[in-house]
């Protein structure tokens, strides 16, 4: 059954329990809880560590005196640690705090392994008897306990990756990369598809630039059309006689069969004059606006 987790989470007890229990027992998603550790009510044992006397203060905010902050210990006693406690406070009174406090500073030594009974006496200035009933106690303790500490602690990766493929592991690394680009194919379908994308894109190109050459035009006929209407005002062709004559085509000249000489001044001027004239009659004949 797919379970959307990694191989080495897989492995994990409870995660194997619940998976199991829907293999054989076929429950249906509705019916499926998240396993958590099973609790026990003790209403008796509630009601003697709970008084229930609730005194009201006075103050309700209190401003601490600056100064240092008492470390409190981390360990947490338990059911057996009562029964020593009780046995020796026949002898010695010994708080619940204190018997926590030296358990957690044996817990917290520097020292790679189990500290040893002098080791304990430079940590708990403490009386003898005292001493040496805790450390014997813990030491005990922690021989048949099977974690590597009293205190519980977050599993955390270690310095050299060793720890990798442990499931109960909080934060550890992935062992391997997720892969976030998919391969793609170059065949010939897609490089066809570029092809007609690109000639399709140079046809737009193309019409573009059409489009561009008749509105250009389009500008040049409208200054050219409000430049003669400039031309016409001043001149005060308001009937549109001048316009019409300008715009009547060139008679053509009979051409004589005996030649006329010119010397090269003359023929400048009417060569020039011919040009003067063939513009004018070709910005006339765009347009023939009548003025009122």
């Amino acid at each position: 059954m797919p379970s959307g987790m990694e191989k080495e989470e897989e492995l994990e007890h409870h995660l194997q329990r619940a998976m199991s229990a829907q293999q054989v027992f076929r429950e249906k998603k509705e019916n499926m809880v998240i396993p958590v550790p099973e609790t026990e009510s003790n209403t008796t044992y509630y009601d003697r560590l709970y008084k229930g006397e609730v005194k009201v203060p006075k103050q309700l905010i209190h401003i601490q005196p600056l100064g240092l902050d008492l470390e409190h210990a981390d360990y947490d006693m338990d059911s057996e640690d009562e029964t020593l406690l009780n046995r020796l406070n026949r002898k010695m009174e010994i708080k619940p705090l204190q018997f926590e406090t030296m358990v957690d500073r044996l817990e917290k030594s520097p020292t790679p392994e189990l500290v040893s009974l002098s080791g304990a006496k430079l940590l708990l200035n403490e009386d003898d008897y005292l001493l040496k009933s805790v450390y014997d106690y813990w030491l005990r303790k922690r021989k048949n306990f099977r974690g590597p500490s009293l205190i519980p602690h977050i599993k955390q990766e270690k310095r050299d990756g060793s720890t990798n493929s442990d499931a109960y592991v909080a934060f550890r690394r992935r062992t391997e990369k997720m892969q976030t680009r998919k391969n793609r194919k170059n065949d010939e379908a897609s490089y066809e598809k570029m092809l007609r994308l690109r000639r399709e894109f140079s046809r737009t190109v193309t019409t573009l630039e059409m489009i561009k050459r008749r509105e250009k035009s389009k500008r040049e006929l409208l200054h050219l059309t409000l430049e003669v209407v400039e031309k016409r005002y001043q001149m005060e062709d308001f009937s549109g006689e001048t316009l019409r004559e300008v715009s009547l085509p060139l008679v053509e000249k009979t051409v004589y069969s005996t030649p006329i000489t010119l010397n090269n001044g003359h023929r400048g001027k009417i060569k020039s004059h011919r040009v003067l004239l063939h513009r004018t009659q070709k910005k006339l004949s765009l347009t023939s606006i009548p003025l009122a």
